[in-house]
């Protein structure tokens, strides 16, 4: 490629937004740099025109979670003790909005989701026989309709409910009065998840993969979250309750391209989901609706 045409990604791998962006440039087989930006001073080494934004609380304790999970083998004591300083540490653990960018040429993105759309589209097929983005417009129509759903009802959800489940792994007590009734219970999140599962283990007891019998961007798009997810002992129970969806997830998180991420954190798999847990069938039928999780997905998923 000439120096202008080089692909650029500016951010820190731990984040979901650069995973996601990443996993999309190992599945396509594209050279590309990696530019880590500086956490604590946030405009350095991004590129002209990217933004430098504060973050929110819950990006900060999402930064602290990644911190934690990096170092998988620390001790519970050093963890708590990380959980311990966490409102002295958000000041200086902040990321550019957007949290990912892409540099090429004179093309800067900074929406995860729609770098992989444009990697797709300018890179359809040059360095891989598969095409992510769908062959045609109806299949590429479906794709859209599972990115749309990812992104509207299963990023926030999932996000949460990974968050919280770690902070309940780093603080057994706490997690034991839950179970007896001492504690708040389920969250709105964790509801608003199993909900958005149960549509997604309906859907695939009818497909291999979201859209269709073949890896998309719709399961790739899934991937950073889902891996959040499954990083906790509770995360993997939850996952491994359902059938299908534990299928789907044991088949995506397995792939050379999202090892290829993982190594790229420098961090370990988590164990993935058992397809035990409770005993379901594969439901053919329909998903009694009772609507949205992005309206069932448009109507049932197609």
């Amino acid at each position: 490629m000439a120096p202008s045409s080089v692909l650029q990604v500016f951010g820190q791998p731990a984040s979901t937004d650069v995973a996601r962006v990443l996993a999309c440039l190992f599945e396509r087989n594209l050279h590309f740099e990696l530019v880590r930006t500086d956490a604590v001073n946030r405009a350095r080494r991004l590129p002209a025109g990217a933004s430098a934004a504060k973050t929110s609380w819950a990006r900060r304790r999402e930064l602290i979670f990644l911190f934690a999970s990096a170092t998988p083998n620390a001790s519970t004591s050093s963890k708590l003790t990380l959980c311990c300083l966490s409102p002295f540490l958000h000041a200086r653990m902040q990321c550019p909005g957007g949290h990912v960018t892409l540099k090429h040429g004179g093309t800067t993105l900074t929406d995860s989701r729609d770098i992989c759309r444009y990697v797709c589209t300018e890179f359809p097929r040059d360095h891989t026989s598969s095409s992510l983005y769908g062959a045609g417009s109806l299949e590429r129509a479906s794709i859209e309709r599972w990115l749309r759903t990812e992104a509207r009802s299963f990023d926030a959800p999932s996000a949460a409910t990974a968050s919280r489940y770690y902070h309940l792994a780093l603080a057994p007590i706490a997690a034991a009065g839950e179970e007896h009734g001492g504690g708040v219970g389920e969250t709105e999140s964790e509801q608003q998840l199993r909900r958005v599962l149960s549509v997604y283990d309906d859907a695939l007891a009818r497909t291999r993969y979201l859209a269709g019998d073949e890896f998309t961007l719709a399961d790739m798009s899934h991937l950073p979250n889902a891996h959040r997810l499954a990083g906790s002992e509770m995360g993997r129970t939850l996952l491994g309750s359902v059938k299908n969806v534990a299928r789907w997830y044991e088949a995506v998180s397995a792939r050379p391209a999202w090892q290829r991420v993982i190594a790229t954190q420098s961090g370990r798999a988590p164990p993935r989901p058992s397809a035990r847990g409770r005993s379901t069938t594969a439901r053919v039928s329909s998903c009694r609706c009772a609507e949205p999780v992005d309206d069932c997905v448009e109507s049932c998923y197609s």
